[in-house]
């Protein structure tokens, strides 16, 4: 085999590769339905609420939702950073916004990235009560592969 044709077997080689690895890079993106339990949650910074329910296998079934601000501040709304905790002590963790108004039970949660498995994650919820302490996200996410050049901008 000459030189030539060396060279040309591995740019072919390499242009059959790189279609895959950038399809490997493309976000998963779809629709996130979640239930949380909020009974434990006393309106207190570090009050959480537990997933009861998730279809998205990152967010399994009791990981908390963290609240860093007490609820009041604005006066008659929550609105808190939160910590979307994974399983616990796992590392998977996710950091978001909520604002919710207690007198309609109705709010928002957005989250912008995370780390470990939830690393790239992006999330817009819309919240509604449910009743008997149960909460329900129904919303859109994307989840970019960690390491993946979406993930590094």
């Amino acid at each position: 085999m000459t030189m030539q044709s060396k060279a040309a077997a591995t740019i072919s080689t390499l242009l059959l590769i790189a279609p895959g690895a950038v399809a490997q890079s493309a976000p998963q993106v779809g629709d996130v339905h979640i239930i949380k339990n909020c009974n434990s949650y006393t309106g207190q910074p570090g009050s959480s609420c537990t997933i009861t329910s998730s279809n998205l296998p990152q967010i399994p079934p009791n990981s908390l939702v963290l609240y860093d601000q007490a609820i009041g501040i604005p006066a008659g709304l929550l609105d808190s950073n939160v910590v979307l905790d994974a399983g616990p002590g796992s590392g998977n963790r996710a950091l978001g916004r909520c604002t919710l108004d207690p007198k309609t039970a109705k709010g928002l949660c957005t989250f912008s990235d995370g780390t470990e498995q939830l690393a790239g994650f992006a999330a817009r919820v819309v919240v509604t009560y449910l009743g008997n302490g149960y909460w329900a996200w129904e919303g859109k996410y994307s989840l970019t592969a960690q390491g993946s050049l979406l993930a590094q901008q």
